[in-house]
């Protein structure tokens, strides 16, 4: 499988606003619960075309080409195994999964920012060890002062999170849109209550 297949997933959100695909990996595993691994029906059959995936699941509309009508593919499964990442991304929105969509500080969800624990003006670097989410109120109460000057502390301390770690966190937090078709794939690797 070329990587340039690989790295192609779009997650503009207009393009995936209707009748998106989720994208299971050869094991049947999502490829990605942050974000969900998700295409465009367009990107779905067209891979399908090229024989790159097996659809497993449909929505009721179809498309229609000259020739052929086609059902949209609603979960598609990758006929090549991709090997899942180990590093996690240090970006902003893997940041807040990490500490849950809340303020380290207070607790509170939503307006969230980051802050850095040890300013920057006073060496602080910008890394997983020293940024954590924060609400606007919180992070201008610390300002470019450290926890002790602020009187805040921190709910956990931050750290690298592990890539079994994030996918847990992803389920969590799924998506606004989830297909009942998609339901049996998402959360069958999870354990079962007792």
């Amino acid at each position: 499988m070329s990587v340039d297949f690989r790295t192609q997933f779009v997650r503009e959100p207009a393009v995936l606003k209707q009748f998106p695909a989720l994208v299971l990996n050869a094991d049947y595993r999502p490829l990605s619960y942050y974000p969900l691994s998700l295409w465009p029906w367009q990107e779905a059959i067209k891979a399908a075309f090229l024989d790159r995936v097996t659809i497993v699941a449909e929505y009721d509309q179809t498309v229609r080409s000259q020739r052929a009508e086609i059902r949209i593919p609603s979960v598609v499964v990758l006929k090549d195994f991709v090997k899942p990442q180990k590093r996690v991304a240090f970006t902003r929105f893997n940041l807040f999964l990490r500490d849950e969509f809340c303020c380290q500080y207070c607790g509170a969800r939503g307006d969230l920012t980051f802050d850095h624990v040890l300013p920057r003006c006073r060496g602080g670097i910008t890394s997983w060890e020293n940024v954590v989410a924060a609400c606007s109120p919180c992070n201008l109460h610390k300002g470019s002062r450290t926890l002790r000057q602020s009187g805040l502390a921190l709910g956990r301390p931050p750290r690298r999170p592990t890539a079994e770690e994030m996918q847990n966190h992803g389920r969590r937090f799924p998506p606004n849109h989830l297909h009942e078709s998609w339901i049996d794939f998402l959360y069958w690797d999870s354990e079962l209550d007792a």
